[in-house]
C-alpha cells in the first residue's frame, strides 16, 4: 500500500508563498516523520526498550545575510503558514516584495528497496536478537564477566521544497546492532566492542549473524588481558582497513566543510590545487555508497547525494557544500546539507568520508615494517579543525615486530595532525571497509560512515607508557 505524503503540496507551496511576501531571497520547508525504536540488555536484562514517533516542519527565510528560521510540530497548512509567516519576520530586511513558487518534483539520486520495516517486526523478536548475542558473548569465555548489548532502527521521511521549485522526498531506514564485553583477568578488567549497521531494514540479521558480532567483542575483551604497555614516541603505525576511517573524517573531513572554509578556521582554508598528502591518497565523501550509514537519497536540503572527490592522488580539489554556501560563492551545493532534526537548520556535513585503495598487499605492508604499532580499531578522539591537530584511543593494537604482528597493546592515544599523517603515508592497501558512526558538530548528530583501506603511516606518536 502507497505512503500517504507526509503534507500536501499545495500546503507547501502556500508556506513558501507566505514566507515570501514579506520580501525575501529564498525559503525551504523542511518536513520529517521520523519513528524510532532503541533496546539495551545489560547482563541479560531488557534495561530500556522504547520507541519514538516525532513529526514535524523547518521553514526558513533568507533575506539578505540574515537567516530566520522557526519549526513546528503542527502540520496542518495553517501550522505550515504560521512557522512560515515567524521565520519571515525574523529574516525580513524590508521591502515588499510578493513571489510565487511552482514546485517541481526531483528524483532522488537512488530508490532503496527495503526488504522489510524494522517497525513491522515484533519488539520480542528484536528483543531476541540481545539474548542471542549475549548468549554467544559469553561462550566458552569464563573471563567475561559482563555483557552490554544494544538494538535500533529508524524511519525517517523528508519532504524539502524551497523557492527555486525543488521538490524532494526520501525515505530513510537504518537498523544497528553493538555488543560490548568485559573482560577480568590478572591485568584488571579489559573492554571490548563491535558494531553493525547499515541503511537497510531487518533484512540486516538475514545476511549477518549477531553471534559473529558478539564473539569479535568478546575475542577483543579478551585478547586485552595478556596486552603489554604501549610504547611512547614516534613510530611507524600500520592501520587495519575500515578502522582508521574515523581518524580521517575527524582530522581531515571536518577540515574541508565549507563553513570552515570560509571561516578561515581550516588547516586547508585557501589550499586548492595543492599538494596536502602523499600522491597513494584519494579522499572521496560519498552520500550513494551502497548501503552505508552515512548513505542518503537526498540531503536535507532536497539535494540529491553524490560522490566528490576531495583530494586526489595528494592534490586538494575540493571542499563539501550547502546550499546556502554554496551559493554566496556561485557554486552548486555537493548534497552535505545536512540536519539532525526539522528543529535545527541544516549545516555542511559529511556522509560516506574514505580514502581510496591503492595496489599494495595489506600482508606486505606490515611484512616490510620492520617495527611499529598495528592498529586494528581506533576509538574515539578530540581534534581542533583549524589545526588539524588530533589525539584518538587505540581500543585494540599490537606490536608488530620484524615484519609480524605480536603481542597485543594496552589501550594508548594515537597523537598528530591531520594534514601531516596524509604526508607521512607511504602505503595503502588493495582492501577496504567501511564503519559505521555518530558525527556531532554544533549540537547536532548524524550518522555518517567511515573509512580507508589499510595504510602504513612512516610516524606518528604513541602515548603510550613504555619506551618506543
Amino acid at each position: 500500500m502507497a505512503e500517504s505524503p507526509l503534507v500536501e503540496k499545495d500546503s507547501v507551496e502556500r508556506a513558501l508563498f507566505a514566507a515570501l511576501r514579506g520580501g525575501g531571497d529564498f525559503a525551504e520547508v523542511f518536513v520529517e516523520d521520523r519513528r524510532s525504536t532503541g533496546i539495551s540488555l545489560d547482563d541479560k536484562k531488557v534495561e530500556e526498550l522504547s520507541s519514538g514517533h516525532d513529526r514535524g516542519a523547518g521553514i526558513r527565510v533568507v533575506v539578505g545575510d540574515t537567516t530566520g528560521f522557526a519549526h513546528t510540530a503542527d502540520l496542518s497548512r495553517a501550522g505550515l503558514i504560521a512557522a512560515a509567516e515567524v521565520a519571515a519576520s525574523v529574516a525580513r530586511a524590508g521591502g515588499a516584495k510578493v513571489r510565487a513558487v511552482a514546485l517541481e518534483k526531483q528524483p532522488a539520486s537512488k530508490n532503496r528497496s527495503i526488504e522489510t520495516l524494522p517497525e513491522d517486526v515484533p519488539k520480542s523478536r528484536k528483543v531476541e536478537l540481545l539474548f542471542a548475542a549475549d548468549d554467544a558473548a559469553r561462550s566458552g569465555e569464563s573471563s567475561i564477566v559482563q555483557v552490554s548489548a544494544g538494538y535500533g532502527d529508524s524511519r525517517r521521511r523528508i519532504l524539502v521544497a524551497n523557492s527555486d521549485g525543488l521538490f524532494a522526498t526520501d525515505d530513510q531506514v537504518r537498523t544497528r546492532l553493538s555488543v560490548m564485553c568485559v573482560a577480568s583477568g590478572d591485568s584488571g578488567m579489559q573492554t571490548g566492542f563491535e558494531s553493525l549497521a547499515l541503511t537497510i531494514g531487518f533484512e540486516l540479521f538475514d545476511r549477518f549473524a549477531v553471534e559473529d558480532v558478539a564473539r569479535i567483542a568478546t575475542q577483543r575483551a579478551v585478547r586485552k588481558l595478556s596486552a603489554r604497555p604501549a610504547p611512547s614516541g614516534v613510530v611507524p603505525v600500520v592501520i587495519k582497513s575500515g578502522t582508521g576511517g574515523i581518524l580521517f573524517h575527524e582530522a581531515c573531513g571536518h577540515g574541508l566543510e565549507a563553513d570552515h572554509i570560509l571561516k578561515d578556521a581550516s588547516a586547508f582554508a585557501g589550499r586548492l590545487g595543492e599538494r596536502v598528502a602523499s600522491p597513494s591518497v584519494t579522499l572521496v565523501d560519498d552520500g550513494t555508497y551502497d548501503e552505508q550509514w552515512g548513505s542518503v537519497g537526498i540531503d536535507d536540503e532536497g539535494r540529491p547525494s553524490q560522490s566528490n572527490v576531495l583530494i586526489k592522488e595528494g592534490i586538494l580539489t575540493d571542499y563539501m557544500w550547502d546550499l546556502l554556501r554554496a551559493r554566496s560563492e556561485g557554486r552548486v551545493s555537493s548534497g552535505n546539507g545536512r540536519r539532525q532534526s526539522y528543529q535545527y537548520l541544516p549545516m555542511v556535513r559529511m556522509t560516506n568520508t574514505y580514502l581510496l585503495p591503492g595496489g599494495d598487499d595489506p600482508e606486505e605492508i606490515v611484512a616490510q615494517t620492520p617495527e611499529g604499532v598495528y592498529v586494528a580499531k581506533l576509538g574515539g578522539g578530540q581534534v581542533n579543525t583549524a589545526t588539524g591537530d588530533f589525539v584518538f584511543g587505540m581500543s585494540e593494537a599490537y606490536l608488530i615486530e620484524g615484519g609480524r604482528i605480536t603481542e597485543p597493546l594496552r589501550d594508548a592515544n594515537l597523537i598528530g595532525n591531520g594534514p601531516d599523517v596524509l604526508a607521512k603515508i607511504d602505503a595503502v592497501g588493495n582492501d577496504f571497509d567501511l564503519c559505521p558512526g555518530t558525527c556531532g558538530k554544533d549540537g547536532q548528530s548524524v550518522p555518517v560512515g567511515c573509512g580507508q583501506p589499510t595504510l602504513r603511516v612512516t610516524g606518528v606518536t604513541i602515548g603510550g607508557t613504555a619506551d618506543a
